[in-house]
């Protein structure tokens, strides 16, 4: 305790401290001189003085607040300059004179955190692009790749709540930075020093702002992606922005694609950094879409009923979907309509004749396996990668340096993030909204919904049902304990820990697989083509599987669950097993 305090007394005696950074440590240090046993106290000095902020492959996100394990102006200062010093010796070679563009999201202080790192880029000799108003995250790619910058950032936390923050770093392709860079980038970090390591100015010709008109053309961009013009005139839709940055580009980009009816949640319009109506804005959850079910049940009772509800994040790269079914709306998981998407894509390639030769599809680890059956049967192949979907457009940009970027038709990760087009490298909750809607409209010409589509493929390929558990363990100690629980699934008692029988597991962290034959036989061999990572998986004898792994945004261990069956109710009760199975396991 007794280093924890003397930082925090080294971050009061900086005379160009922030002035609510120094309100806040102030209180934080009287509070701890009133009772020096609070334990309540000393565990919040300890967290938030422990250690400086982890950078890990997406760049940075926590809470915000003061201290070096938190998000706020001087953080923010020291990893642009981190990052200002890598692209210096990247790219300041024969007079080229590096370039980054950056954009921010509604949270608080998004918009002065990306000021902040402009102005140190541009102290830096690197031209700085910045956008003039909130953008959504998929544009910060697009511009990235339009301007033909060196690298990226945005300030944002996406889904979490309102006290986190965060700043997501790309590459020269406006792709999420890989490990190899984010690793580079993060060395940079660590030799700068807080206070005396970082230059900073008040304006400078390298400060420039991003032409509004940007936002029209990647607009224009995504609609390139409709696969079936006037597939949305008879398609009545419920949208809710969460608060965030959709608004302007869903309604934008709806209203020239010829959509019926659009009806946005008045309560969620606005920009709103507190989330007053949606603590955690994260469309994967339905409590998220509440406001958007009821004004979608509100209109049914009044004889208007809408077909679907969409919902953006508040960075506008995730969607999640609600659809009106016997009279009734039904959440969509994230995998439902990722692999809806990808049949709506495949099915329109088939009639117009359009599949590129030697077709790619990319995926993640922990997405449903459905889609790859899908692939097989219509001749794609299919790239796995692990979470995150900066694995996705690293995929692209192998492609595209090989010059086959033709060949990519969709990807996608479960927690709805999908991208159907080349001209970004990030997730993107309007392409995939233009795509879903059309998809709906061209079935309900036929008299159907997107579930009865979802039951049809269900019957020809299998029930893949998916099921998620998150333990939540915040602090320096939970990240100990989500530890303890991914060293218990690394134990060889998780070998006999299931009803099912595990015919193959797999360590990604030492980049080994092994398969498990009759008479205890093991084979191992390596895990091809994917980084090392702290992921564990099991494929049971049933054709269930089980993957974990700690989260990289939020302090969390992910369990993912695939329920394989001959009905849903079988591979609904083969997930609840699982659970149960895991549950003993981790403790």
């Amino acid at each position: 305790m007794e280093d924890y305090l003397k930082e925090l007394d080294l971050w009061l005696a900086q005379e160009d401290l922030d002035v609510f950074v120094r309100l806040e440590l102030q209180e934080l240090k009287e509070r701890y001189q009133a009772d020096p046993g609070d334990e309540t106290v000393r565990a919040e000095i300890s967290d938030r003085f422990y250690r400086f902020m982890e950078f890990g492959t997406a760049g940075m996100r926590g809470v915000m607040g003061a201290g070096p394990n938190r998000i706020n102006v001087h953080t923010i200062r020291k990893i642009s300059q981190g990052y200002a010093d890598h692209l210096n010796e990247e790219y300041a070679k024969d007079g080229h004179v590096p370039r980054v563009a950056i954009a921010y999201d509604n949270r608080h202080n998004s918009d002065a955190f990306a000021l902040e790192a402009a102005r140190v880029f541009a102290a830096n000799g690197i031209e700085a692009y910045i956008f003039g108003r909130l953008s959504a995250t998929p544009l910060l790619s697009y511009a990235a790749r339009v301007l033909g910058t060196d690298g990226g950032v945005v300030c944002t936390a996406s889904h979490n709540n309102k006290t986190y923050n965060g700043y997501k770093i790309y590459d020269s392709h406006g792709c999420q930075c890989m490990p190899e860079e984010a690793a580079k980038v993060a060395a940079k970090i660590d030799l700068v020093d807080l206070w005396t390591g970082v230059k900073i100015c008040e304006s400078s010709p390298l400060l420039r702002m991003i032409d509004p008109q940007m936002e029209e053309d990647y607009v224009a961009r995504v609609l390139e992606e409709s696969r079936t013009p006037g597939a949305l005139a008879d398609i009545s839709v419920v949208y809710t922005p969460l608060h965030g940055t959709g608004n302007v580009p869903v309604r934008s980009l709806l209203a020239q694609a010829g959509i019926g009816k659009l009806t946005v949640v008045p309560e969620q319009e606005k920009p709103d950094p507190e989330f007053t109506t949606c603590p955690e804005p994260n469309p994967e959850k339905r409590a998220a879409l509440e406001l958007g079910l009821k004004l979608c049940e509100k209109l049914a009772a009044e004889g208007d009923p809408p077909d679907l509800l969409i919902g953006t994040d508040p960075d506008a790269d995730r969607l999640g979907v609600a659809v009106r079914h016997g009279g009734q709306y039904v959440q969509l998981s994230g995998n439902q309509v990722g692999f809806l998407i990808f049949d709506y894509i495949l099915t329109c390639h088939a009639r117009d004749g359009s599949m590129p030769e030697r077709p790619v599809f990319i995926t993640t680890i922990v997405s449903t396996p459905l889609t790859g059956e899908m692939a097989k049967k219509h001749g794609v192949e299919t790239r796995k990668v692990l979470t995150g979907f900066k694995n996705i457009g690293d995929q692209m940009n192998a492609l595209e340096a090989d010059g086959e970027v033709g060949r990519y038709v969709f990807g996608f990760e479960e927690s709805c993030g999908y991208l159907s087009g080349t001209y970004a490298r990030d997730k993107d909750a309007q392409n995939a909204a233009l795509l879903l809607l059309e998809a709906a409209g061209v079935l309900k010409a036929a008299g159907k919904t997107l579930l009865d589509r979802a039951e049809e493929l269900y019957a020809e390929y299998g029930y893949f049902i998916d099921g998620l558990d998150e333990f939540v363990r915040p602090g320096e100690s939970g990240m100990h304990e989500i530890q303890a629980i991914m060293a218990k699934l690394r134990e060889p008692a998780a070998l006999t820990a299931f009803s099912a029988v595990v015919t193959v597991s797999a360590d990604y962290r030492s980049g080994t697989r092994t398969a498990y034959k009759l008479g205890g036989r093991a084979e191992t061999s390596a895990i091809e083509g994917v980084p090392s990572s702290d992921v564990v998986e099991f494929d049971l004898a049933d054709g269930c599987k089980i993957l974990a792994r700690p989260s990289g945004t939020e302090p969390k261990c992910k369990i993912y669950y695939t329920g394989v069956g001959p009905t849903e109710d079988a591979a609904r009760k083969a997930i609840d097993r699982m659970k149960e199975e895991v549950a003993r396991l981790v403790g």
